[in-house]
């Protein structure tokens, strides 16, 4: 309760401000200007969703609005029960299957071309609404407001009333699963993917909200204005308000009003100033493109700004050792290609002796992926036996990310079966996989970096840890406090977060791909080190590639070897390393180097 009369209760404090102190000081044009300004903002809360969460390129939003605002006009002429507060919310749902619909070409496309599939639906919008009026308007019946918000100052009330319960309502759904998975459909919908999102239930439902918060809005400015044309729903309105999105960040409750005044008011400035109408469009579109480029809102910024200011101090010598270096006997064991690293409480760690994979293990036989005439796996069997961490090595083009793209999903055409603790996994899509206890990281980390650590591990894990768990899996791999902003991690400790976030998300098996990528050689070593004790510590079994040898060697009790996507070599690590055919075909003179 405390917590969330600091999160809302300066907002909640100026939005009881605003209720009952601007209809007392302004004069009636601007408090009809205000309440354009708050409906305009719970337009931009569905921007907000659509746009600044889920980061889909939406142009039709003013259409789902026209929607709500039929449905309001039409019970209004019909004298329907209910009144309009509940009419503004039939009004919302009816847009809601209409969102739905538009939502589905976006399983398939995205970006620009998405963007032009719901500009068409706005073009088409347009269309419909020119040659047929809205309800009420041959007739002239204005829609009736309730009594207690009759007079224009009590429907600006109204209004902040509900702008306030949107933006109360979508904080609460951005902490749950759904809410946090727009966020990675934003950066990456193959991460969201890996980490068991479902990808098309994720859009649909972004759309769905926003469609419905948007049909909401064109339920309160038919309330504004008692009748509508189709001239206050166009698909250049759509744009408009698409760039303005973009520019502020209407996600961020602060964005939202900014938006929604910037929208009301920009046309009496200019009006004023005896500017041009179009010159407000080219302004926001000029601005909007910058953002694009910058890949931030305004809102964002600012706010990123300030949590890494805050999060500075965690990041000072003392707050909390990060990088713990090895002991001695840790450093010289592992350096000595011990593949059985001792913890820090002196208990032996994974052995890499054979397991059944009844026990959770992931087995792969006969798996033969094709492009074309190209044959990039050939009948390749690994095995990850539960408890072990067992290595995948090879050359630059031996088959690695092919194998892990085949076995969590991403490939959907393989010969061969892919089983998890003794069940079939092939026909899963990749989030199913996922969800079944399969995990990946990739070699390029797509991390959302407004969040903080421990949000990104909420995220990936697909549950709320807790403190204690959190700050537990973050410092055992060597990473800053979970209230540190991924913003300002470097990149080595991003693949660090990638590789924390998987274990924590308590999988069966975590396929992790060179994890050890933008790491120091020391800390290497030490990466190597902890992930043998992820499966005696966490559960989880790993499949690690990697090209780092000490890497391997420190970590993996088996390794298997691909060259040309077939298996050359495959047994206890330091026989394989030791082998001549690893030598010749991937090796080298590395090892004896190094050795």
């Amino acid at each position: 309760m405390n917590a969330l009369l600091r999160t809302w209760g300066p907002g909640l404090g100026l939005a009881l401000a605003a209720c009952v102190v601007l209809p007392l000081v302004l004069p009636p044009y601007w408090i009809y200007l205000a309440v354009a300004a708050v409906v305009s903002g719970v337009l931009m809360q569905s921007y907000g969703v659509i746009v600044g969460r889920a980061g889909v390129m939406s142009l039709c939003q003013m259409s789902f609005a026209a929607i709500g605002a039929w449905v309001v006009l039409r019970l209004n002429l019909a004298d329907a029960p209910g009144g309009l507060l509940l009419w503004l919310l039939l009004g919302g749902l009816a847009a809601v299957p209409v969102g739905v619909a538009i939502g589905l070409p976006a399983l398939r496309i995205r970006g620009v071309n998405l963007a032009v599939v719901t500009l068409g639906f706005a073009v088409s919008t347009d269309i419909v609404l020119n040659a047929n009026q809205f309800p009420g308007t041959t007739e002239l019946k204005t829609v009736v407001r309730p009594d207690l918000f009759a007079s224009d100052a009590a429907y600006f009330r109204l209004a902040v009333i509900v702008f306030v319960l949107i933006a109360i309502g979508l904080a609460l759904l951005n902490q749950t699963r759904i809410g946090r998975s727009w966020l990675e459909l934003r950066h990456s919908e193959r991460a969201a993917a890996a980490h068991g999102i479902s990808v098309a239930r994720s859009k649909l439902t972004a759309f769905a909200i926003s469609a419905f918060i948007a049909g909401i809005g064109g339920g309160l400015m038919a309330g504004q204005l008692g009748l509508v044309v189709s001239g206050n729903f166009a698909m250049m309105q759509s744009l408009a308000l698409f760039a303005v999105a973009v520019l502020i960040g209407p996600h961020n409750p602060e964005g939202a009003v900014m938006g929604g005044v910037f929208g009301a008011v920009m046309a009496t400035v200019l009006e004023k100033l005896r500017l041009p109408q179009d010159l407000g469009g080219i302004l926001f579109g000029a601005l909007a493109i910058f953002a694009l480029r910058s890949g931030v809102s305004q809102t964002d910024f600012t706010r990123a700004r300030k949590r890494e200011r805050d999060a500075r101090r965690l990041l000072e010598p003392g707050a909390r050792k990060t990088r713990a270096p090895l002991d001695g006997d840790q450093a010289a064991g592992l350096a000595a290609g011990d593949p059985q690293g001792r913890a820090s409480t002196g208990a032996p760690v994974s052995t890499g002796a054979p397991v059944s994979t009844e026990l959770g293990g992931l087995d792969v036989r006969g798996l033969t992926v094709r492009f074309g005439e190209v044959v990039a796996l050939d009948g390749v069997d690994l095995t990850v036996p539960a408890g072990g961490v067992t290595g995948l090595i090879g050359p630059n083009g031996a088959g690695k990310s092919t194998l892990i793209s085949a076995v969590t999903g991403f490939l959907a055409r393989y010969d061969g079966t892919v089983e998890l603790a003794g069940r079939s996994i092939d026909r899963l899509t990749p989030s199913a996989r996922a969800r079944r206890g399969l995990r990946r990281t990739f070699q390029t980390t797509a991390i959302a970096p407004e969040l903080t650590q421990g949000e990104y591990l909420a995220i990936v894990a697909g549950r709320r840890l807790r403190e204690e768990e959190a700050e537990d899996v973050l410092a055992f791999f060597g990473c800053p406090p979970a209230d540190v902003p991924v913003s300002i991690l470097d990149a080595g400790t991003r693949r660090l977060l990638d590789v924390a976030a998987a274990i924590a998300a308590r999988p069966l098996v975590a396929l992790l791909d060179e994890p050890g990528a933008g790491q120091s050689a020391a800390e290497s070593l030490r990466l190597g080190h902890r992930l043998a004790q992820v499966p005696g510590r966490f559960g989880v079994s790993i499949l690690l590639v990697e090209h780092d040898m000490d890497l391997v060697r420190a970590a993996c009790g088996h390794v298997t070897v691909l060259d040309f996507g077939h298996v050359i070599a495959s047994g206890p690590t330091l026989d394989v390393l030791d082998a001549p055919a690893v030598r010749a075909a991937y090796l080298g003179t590395v090892l004896e180097e190094t050795s």
